[in-house]
C-alpha cells in the first residue's frame, strides 16, 4: 500500500512544475509579445511623424487665418466703440463750449454799460439772413412781449440794428450793415455824422463828417441821439478802420467796423425805446 501513496504525490508534485511551467512561459511570451508591439508602435509613430508635420502645416495658415478673422472682428468692433466714444465726448465738448457762450452772451446783456436806464426785452435769435435783398435776424420775442417797430436792438458790444417787422411771438430786426440802414453817429470829439450799411461782412462807411476831424485807427463811434433820431445817445455802433484826409474835400473819408459780430448772435436786448411822442 506504500507504494500507491507515493506514486499519488508524484504526480501531484509534477502537475504542479507542469502547471507553473506553462504559467512562466505564458507570460514571458505576453512580455515578448508587448514589446514586440510597443517596438510596432514605435517604429509607426517615427514613419508617420513627417506626413503628421505636413498636415499640420498645412493647416497652420488656415488656422491662423480663422484666428485672424476672429481677433480682427474684435478690434474692429473695438475701434467703433472708440470711435463712438470720441464722437461723443466732441458733441459734448461743443455743446459745453456753446453753453458757456451762450452765458457770457446774457451775462454781457445783463451789464450793459449803454443805456442802463432803457427796460429791455431779452430775446433769442432763432434765424439769420443773409440774402441779397436784406440783411436780418429773427427773433423770438414779438407784440406780446410789448416790442413794436423802430424800437433797437443791442448785443453785448454795442448796437445792431433796428425792428422793422413785429408779429405776436416773432419780430425782425435789420441790420446796420444792410445797406439801407443808416444810423446818427459821433466821433470821439463830438463831431456828428451819418454811418450807412455797405452789405454783409463789410464795413460802415461814414457821411458828412467835417473835413479835419482828428480820428486815428480803433477811435470809437456812437449813436449820436439827436434830436428825432431813431436810436438813443450812446450805444457804441463801430470803430475806425479807415481814415483819410483829402485835399480841398468837403469830408473825410471814413470806415468803421462794427463792434458786434452779427454771424455770432444769439441773445439780444431790445430797447423799449422811441424817438416819437
Amino acid at each position: 500500500m506504500a507504494v500507491p501513496r507515493r506514486t499519488s504525490r508524484t504526480r501531484y508534485v509534477l502537475l504542479v512544475l507542469v502547471l507553473t511551467a506553462a504559467t512562466i512561459m505564458t507570460l514571458a511570451y505576453r512580455g515578448h509579445a508587448n514589446a514586440v508591439i510597443d517596438k510596432a508602435k514605435s517604429g509607426a509613430r517615427d514613419a508617420f511623424a513627417p506626413v503628421g508635420r505636413v498636415v499640420a502645416d498645412a493647416f497652420r495658415p488656415v488656422g491662423n487665418f480663422f484666428r485672424g478673422a476672429v481677433d480682427y472682428g474684435s478690434v474692429k468692433a473695438e475701434n467703433a466703440r472708440l470711435r463712438k466714444q470720441l464722437g461723443d465726448l466732441r458733441r459734448q465738448h461743443l455743446e459745453q463750449a456753446d453753453q458757456r457762450r451762450q452765458l457770457a452772451d446774457l451775462l454781457r446783456l445783463q451789464g450793459l454799460p449803454f443805456a442802463e436806464a432803457i427796460p429791455k426785452v431779452t430775446a433769442e435769435v432763432v434765424y439769420l439772413s443773409t440774402s441779397n435783398f436784406q440783411l436780418t435776424v429773427e427773433i423770438d420775442r414779438g407784440s406780446a412781449a410789448g416790442l413794436r417797430a423802430g424800437m433797437p436792438a443791442v448785443a453785448g458790444a454795442g448796437l445792431i440794428g433796428r425792428v422793422v417787422q413785429v408779429a405776436r411771438d416773432r419780430s425782425t430786426v435789420l441790420l446796420l450793415t444792410d445797406p439801407s440802414s443808416s444810423v446818427g453817429v459821433r466821433a470821439p470829439n463830438g463831431v456828428v455824422a451819418v454811418a450807412t450799411g455797405q452789405g454783409a461782412n463789410r464795413v460802415l462807411r461814414v457821411d458828412y463828417l467835417a473835413p479835419g476831424t482828428p480820428l486815428q485807427k480803433g477811435d470809437v463811434f456812437v449813436t449820436s441821439g439827436t434830436e428825432g433820431s431813431i436810436y438813443p445817445p450812446g450805444i457804441p455802433v463801430g470803430d475806425v478802420a479807415t481814415a483819410v484826409q483829402r485835399p480841398d474835400s468837403l469830408q473825410e473819408d471814413v470806415t468803421l467796423s462794427p463792434l458786434v459780430d452779427f454771424s455770432q448772435l444769439q441773445y439780444v436786448d431790445v430797447l423799449k425805446w422811441s424817438a416819437g411822442p
